[in-house]
């Protein structure tokens, strides 16, 4: 087969790539200009990992032994039946991923509401984007992460980064920042922060007080965009109200942020020419998460930045597919084109398209924590079905998930390799990577673009879409119900989607095979897409953006006496994710080969610590295992550990499932941990 242009399978800034058999090299894309991170440039020993899966595994004695696929597929339809008929539909739950492509995520929420009828469906972009989308949601009335492309920041003067580690993360987006000051707001001196004219570093989740009090220096300071206030937002009174009472001087005593920086960061952005802020994980991983998306936006506000070209919100979304994987139906609030799901128009639309009756659809379901927290329970689901991700190293408290995975009757997983969660199941499907089958992605500037088939999957594997099909057919439904060719699953999308807010109707493959640059809303195939929003009007009613009077709270969980110290999570330049999949390339695990805990070096001292020794860090939920790093750059009441690795050195067997009320987001970002010495 000759080389094909595709996309990186890994983070949401979908980096073009030119894929020869199994050899990647790069092309000219706007979003990564002919570069690759390290991820990228390896991306192509995934598709010979030695682990690899063929064949359907059924549990037997105890043990995941090889069957056929009509023997796992019958095994797996009698047993979703029979629990189905003897508990209800919602005895069945599907958990799917940030990941799969929008054709997957669309054929999972229609399989789980029309052939299982089930409620509970959920995904974990849940512990990813949910904040944001709820905060851009309640501002512009619509969510698209980021509502201008990605190469329009490289005309910024000034940048604001809230909780946003992309020289790690996404190392190509940096080239887009280049020109700009970057004010980089983090409680750890990462490399972004070391390329920050400015960097704040807030004490963990504190970081809504700050942009409280940053918006009090800007209205204080006389640079309130006061005529864009007044045409085009609502609300600015409330919020006012509160960020009156947080001057800057108070929030020092709070964040541990100056209150001069705080001047200078809200200085930065009103001289500025064209200034954008944008927030991600460290900013929604909290349970004041949506709150604290919403007062960086009600900056971004006050200083007239979104809806102006050349300035502007937005948010970095992190995984590959987690702007279009929530805006398809495997959300467990939403149906296809990002519409509520207790519509009843909304219902009617996607019924009519799907063929059913729209009363014959469930309603809301459990979000992704209540719903892992919820399996086996009296009330809770038998059964749980999982494409495209690894709740056992992923989720938050993860020895309680794990727990709760063995008490189910039934588990499902559909995975390329035998991840932790995978060999946990009672029957595992081996599945399509992201080379071997054809599929569309939305990347976080809201463009749709076409991953292609650029080699065949080994013997015996199956795509998600055939799989899907091979059980609701056993399930009594019309094979054409299902089909398992991408291009038509897509054609059904675009119908499903029309007219509502993430409109995909216009899109076509064949315009994106042209190439075509097409970002959503497209709702005719004369349309060329909306690259930049807001520019005439915001998405509510009345075309105004709304402020959201919010105040500052805290974490949940904040030190005591017996836990002193505040753990945070993410990821460093070699990691992706839960690891199942760049745990398995040499050259990435040579880089970081075991889990680690950084620690400030007087921190580790006082917890008879050293350099490269093994500590032990507690939380009330669990323990974590991992050798000490001393970086004289940490706050000394705060550790930072990658949530990576698998087993014992899990980052979320400390973190605290407790919820955002909106978002239904854990707060990943910090808990409270003590640190001591690991026994011998």
């Amino acid at each position: 087969m000759p080389h094909v242009d595709t996309h990186c399978p890994y983070c949401a800034l979908q980096c073009g790539m030119r894929l020869d058999g199994t050899s990647v090299g790069p092309r000219e894309f706007p979003v990564n200009a002919g570069g690759l991170c390290q991820k990228g440039w390896t991306s192509g020993a995934l598709l010979r990992a030695g682990d690899r899966l063929s064949t359907p595994l059924v549990r037997r004695g105890g043990q995941l032994r090889p069957a056929s696929w009509d023997e796992a597929l019958d095994l797996v339809a009698d047993r979703l039946a029979g629990l189905r008929r003897d508990h209800g539909a919602d005895a069945v739950a599907v958990f799917g991923g940030g990941g799969l492509t929008n054709e997957k995520a669309y054929q999972l929420g229609k399989f789980a509401r029309v052939a299982l009828g089930t409620s509970n469906i959920d995904y974990n972009g849940r512990f990813c984007m949910s904040s944001a989308a709820a905060a851009g949601l309640r501002a512009f009335g619509v969510d698209r992460g980021m509502p201008f492309p990605v190469t329009d920041l490289a005309g910024a003067d000034v940048v604001l980064l809230a909780g946003a580690n992309p020289a790690e993360t996404m190392p190509p987006f940096m080239q887009h920042l280049r020109g700009a000051d970057l004010i980089v707001v983090d409680p750890r001196r990462t490399p972004t922060a070391e390329q920050a004219s400015l960097h704040l570093a807030p004490a963990p989740g504190t970081d809504l007080a700050l942009a409280l009090g940053i918006l009090h220096a800007v209205v204080a300071e006389g640079q309130l965009e006061k005529s864009f206030v007044d045409l085009r937002t609502g609300g600015f009174d409330e919020a006012w109200r509160i960020a009156a009472t947080w001057w800057p001087e108070r929030v020092e005593r709070v964040t541990g942020v100056a209150a001069a920086d705080q001047r200078r960061a809200a200085e930065l952005l009103a001289q500025a020419g064209n200034a954008y802020v944008l927030t991600a994980r460290g900013t929604e991983q909290h349970t004041t998460g949506t709150a604290t998306v919403g007062a960086w936006i009600n900056l971004a506000l006050a200083l007239g930045l979104p809806g102006r070209a050349g300035s502007g919100y937005g948010c970095l979304t992190g995984q590959g597919n987690g702007q279009g994987g929530r805006e398809h139906g495997q959300k467990a609030d939403q149906l296809p084109g990002y519409r509520r799901i207790d519509d009843p128009a909304a219902r009617e639309h996607v019924a009519r398209v799907w063929g059913v009756p729209p009363e014959s659809l469930p309603g809301p379901g459990r979000s992704a924590t209540e719903l892992l927290d919820a399996l086996g329970q009296d009330e809770g689901p038998k059964a749980l079905l999982v494409f495209g991700s690894n709740v056992v190293v992923s989720a938050p408290r993860s020895q309680r998930v794990q727990d709760r995975l063995s008490t189910l009757d039934l588990l499902v997983v559909a995975d390329f390799v035998l991840s932790e969660t995978a060999a946990l199941a009672d029957v595992v499907f081996p599945v399509t990577q992201w080379a071997e089958e054809d599929g569309t992605l939305t990347n976080l500037e809201g463009r749709i673009l076409l991953r292609r088939k650029a080699l065949d999957p080994p013997p015996g594997v199956r795509t998600d879409l055939a799989l899907l099909c091979g059980l609701a057919t056993r399930l009594g439904q019309p094979a054409e119900r299902f089909p398992t060719v991408a291009e038509t699953v897509f054609d059904e999308l675009r119908a499903a989607s029309k007219g509502g807010a993430a409109d995909y109707s216009g899109v076509s493959y064949a315009r994106l095979r042209s190439g075509e640059a097409l970002h959503w809303p497209v709702p005719a195939e004369d349309h060329a897409g909306t690259p930049r929003m807001f520019l005439d009007r915001f998405a509510h009613p009345d075309g105004r953006a709304r402020f959201v009077a919010v105040d500052h709270g805290g974490p949940a969980e904040p030190p005591d006496a017996e836990f002193p110290l505040q753990a945070t999570t993410g990821r460093v330049l070699q990691h992706y994710q839960s690891g199942a999949q760049t745990r398995r390339i040499a050259e990435l695990t040579a880089v970081v080969p075991e889990a680690f805990v950084e620690v400030h070096p007087d921190t580790a001292a006082r917890s008879g610590l050293a350099d490269g020794e093994r500590a032990v860090v507690r939380s009330r939920r669990g323990e974590t295992f991992a050798k000490v790093r001393c970086v004289a750059s940490m706050r000394p009441d705060l550790v930072f550990l990658p949530f990576h690795f698998p087993g014992s050195a899990r980052a979320n067997l400390l973190t605290n499932p407790a919820l955002d009320p909106v978002s239904r987001m854990p707060e990943f970002k910090v808990c409270a941990v003590s640190l001591s010495k690991a026994d011998a």
